[in-house]
């Protein structure tokens, strides 16, 4: 039997590409097709894709960067040779149910609950009923609710930059995470990350609430000013920020201010196409504050990680993996 280390490479990123094709596109006959048969082209195939299948087990037993959408797979002790085909197919549906239920579950209920939705790396704008204009970042979701007496906005993920049209009878509400920014008229960044919302302004004030099972906050922001919510302990953390900084990503940047690094390569997953992992709590822990390049999210990912010794491992096309070695 042909042993895991004499599979030859292109093989094993075959496998990969296909355990990333199995949960992309999930309850596809074509590609359950396809895939059944480049599996019974030779053992290799088969070990090959066991390899991978056991690579993102282990990839998975430390809390991903999108823990809310990606959660461990259980490894299960290998059959014996006999029913290895049976057990390998098994575990490619069981890998497409995996794919609905974590991956396109949440997304399901994002386009079924939002009004408006963006892709990854895709930005739009929006201009609301009252005037005012909403431009979304990428990889984001927002409800929205304009009437004669209420104006709310409900960022449900991403990013997005309001500028609100002025009218003192309707305050202009958008909640995020627990977090509640009330305005009148004024510009202004919301960002909801996994457990984190930080909001940037450029014009007027904010008034910032944030009312958490155990937390409470309210403060105000003036212009110049990013302020982040921890939505486990509701610390707050402010700071001035340069007004070019301000939702930088429209111009194609991400600026972030003494984040962790985990928290970094999620703000970035919103613009890159692969799954971006950082399975090594060490350096998922460091810190970083710096400008990035969204449109070379490679690039970016290799500055945020660099300056700890880290590197980004390109598994296949679809994902990477953020190490110290």
């Amino acid at each position: 039997m042909t042993q895991d280390n004499h599979i030859p490479p292109t093989i094993l990123e075959e496998a990969m590409d296909w355990f990333l094709n199995l949960k992309a596109r999930e309850n596809c006959p074509q590609t359950e097709h396809d895939f059944k048969n480049w599996l019974s082209r030779s053992p290799v195939h088969e070990q090959a894709f066991e390899r991978a299948l056991k690579t993102w087990a282990q990839l998975g037993e430390v809390p991903p960067v999108h823990a809310h959408l990606w959660r461990p797979v259980a490894a299960a002790p290998m059959p014996a040779r006999r029913s290895r085909k049976m057990w390998v197919a098994g575990a490619a549906l069981a890998l497409a149910a995996y794919a609905v239920a974590f991956l396109a579950g949440p997304s399901l209920l994002l386009h079924l609950e939002a009004d408006h939705i963006t892709r990854t790396a895709e930005s739009r704008t929006l201009t609301l009923e009252d005037g005012t204009i909403v431009e979304m970042g990428g990889d984001s979701a927002i409800t929205t609710q304009i009437t004669a007496s209420i104006r709310r906005v409900i960022l449900l993920s991403g990013e997005a930059f309001f500028d609100v049209a002025h009218d003192a009878s309707r305050p202009f509400t958008v909640d995020a995470g627990g977090v509640s920014v009330a305005v009148l008229g004024t510009a202004f960044d919301v960002q909801l990350a996994d457990g984190e919302t930080t909001v940037e302004l450029a014009r007027g004030t904010v008034a910032i609430s944030y009312d958490g099972s155990k937390h409470r906050q309210n403060f105000e922001l003036s212009p110049g000013e990013m302020a982040s919510i921890d939505h486990s302990t509701g610390a707050v953390m402010r700071s001035s920020i340069a007004p070019e900084d301000i939702a930088a990503w429209r111009t194609g940047k991400m600026f972030v201010n003494d984040v962790t690094v985990a928290s970094a390569a999620e703000r970035l997953q919103r613009y890159h196409p692969a799954w971006i992992s950082v399975p090594d709590a060490a350096l998922a822990s460091r810190r970083v504050t710096g400008l990035y390049d969204l449109k070379n999210p490679d690039a970016a990912l290799e500055a945020i990680v660099k300056p700890f010794g880290g590197r980004v491992h390109e598994v296949t096309s679809y994902g990477r993996v953020l190490t110290r070695f």
